[in-house]
């Protein structure tokens, strides 16, 4: 295995900028006028889903294998990632002309395992999770004679996902905080580094998923802790922090907090309908926290949206969670009359009201039915959750006894 271990500052960011520069995207940082309206503050997005690959991660990845010794770089280079380090990778090894093996667990995303794919990469499945794929990949480097490229435990990946930070602080210099999404601490260690070298440094907050917290509870725990992993943003679900990127953030990040599942599908729905953005999971964690957390203060706040590529599959569970969870949907339960013209009734009063009825489920036997009564579940298209809790009330008031699921959405039909 290898680590790179050398001087790690913000002038190694400006070098690796350098280096770098010829072969990546200078992603726009644009002020979003809707995300600014909706959350009453200046909301700067840095569109990383951009980027070549996707996401930021090509950064880091082609950084640390330009960097490599040519006669060591001639032998391959090896990695695990959940998906994009592993496309960042794949890419910068075909563009230096180089052989690469990416582990990638089992459940990745097929538009991620396809993308590796097409670099000529060789990619292997195995592990439940990303610690399992990277004990995997450390023997494959081992047995080949590769070169590791660790997803966030070197320097040189370090300093190379800082660069984006950069750019973004030459194109806004007076932000007052900039929130990014935590993995396993790579990119937001390289932030802060850049943003270090500035006269006028903003505040840096760290997010990550509450299903895969690892990092933020290590952050207040002030050590090293391991948690479970379980999370729709694939792109942060690491189950424990490593000591170089936990020593960074400890030194140099201001605030770490945590979203939830809902909370960024939420934000995946906001970027989509307000900006005509797609991000996947982890992309919008940053922005998830912007528009849910009061502890984030600021006038001009910095988010990075850090990739996009979000399995085609979950894109449409993600949306339906979004819309659900933001009161779009409003998904009840009510019980009928088992008689001629009853469901009739129940649409009719729904039609008058201009409400669409997305999905309609009957249950004539198991708990949710009795003796001359049928139970129903109903998804109905809502505008907000006041418009919602409306609808229930005005079903109420007509003589239905409808309960709000709030646990589970039926899939719509």
């Amino acid at each position: 295995m290898t680590v790179t271990t050398r001087r790690l500052d913000a002038g190694a960011v400006a070098e690796a900028a350098e280096l770098i520069r010829p072969h990546v995207y200078r992603t726009p940082t644009e002020r979003s006028s809707a995300l600014s309206e909706l959350t009453g503050r200046e909301v700067f997005l840095k569109l990383e889903n951009l980027q070549r690959t996707g996401a930021f991660k090509i950064r880091g990845a082609l950084h640390a294998i330009l960097r490599l010794d040519p006669k060591v770089r001639a032998s391959g280079v090896a990695t695990a990632s959940a998906g994009n380090h592993g496309q960042g990778v794949a890419f910068a090894a075909q563009l230096v002309g180089v052989r690469a093996t990416v582990v990638v667990p089992h459940g990745v995303p097929l538009a991620k395992l396809a993308a590796i794919q097409r670099t000529g990469a060789e990619a292997v499945l195995e592990g439940a999770n990303y610690d399992e794929s990277h004990a995997t990949a450390l023997t494959l480097a081992r047995e080949r004679g590769l070169t590791y490229v660790h997803a966030f435990d070197d320097d040189d990946v370090i300093a190379g996902q800082g660069t984006l930070a950069l750019e973004m602080l030459d194109d806004v210099d007076d932000l007052d905080v900039l929130v990014v999404a935590m993995v396993g601490g790579g990119l937001i260690s390289g932030v802060a580094l850049a943003a270090s070298g500035r006269e006028k440094r903003p505040r840096i907050v760290g997010v990550q998923a509450s299903g895969a917290s690892a990092l933020a509870e290590s952050f207040r725990a002030g050590k090293i802790v391991e948690r479970p992993v379980s999370t729709i943003a694939d792109g942060i679900a690491v189950r424990t922090p490593v000591e170089r990127t936990f020593g960074l953030v400890k030194r140099l990040v201001d605030d770490v907090v945590t979203v939830s599942d809902e909370a960024i599908a939420r934000a995946i729905v906001v970027l989509l309908e307000r900006q005509k953005l797609l991000a996947e999971g982890a992309g919008a964690a940053a922005l998830a926290a912007v528009l849910e957390n009061g502890a984030i203060k600021g006038k001009r706040v910095g988010v990075v949206i850090s990739g996009g590529n979000i399995d085609p599959n979950l894109l449409g569970k993600v949306l339906q969670q979004g819309l659900a969870s933001a009161g779009r949907y409003l998904a009840l339960r009510t019980w009928l009359d088992d008689r001629p013209g009853a469901l009739h009734d129940l649409t009719g009063l729904l039609a008058a009201e201009r409400i669409n009825i997305v999905h309609i489920g009957i249950h004539r036997v198991g708990p949710y039915a009795a003796l001359g009564r049928v139970g129903l579940d109903v998804i109905v298209e809502t505008r907000d959750r006041a418009h919602a809790d409306s609808v229930l009330a005005l079903l109420h008031a007509r003589g239905f006894p409808a309960d709000e699921l709030l646990d589970t959405v039926p899939t719509a039909s």
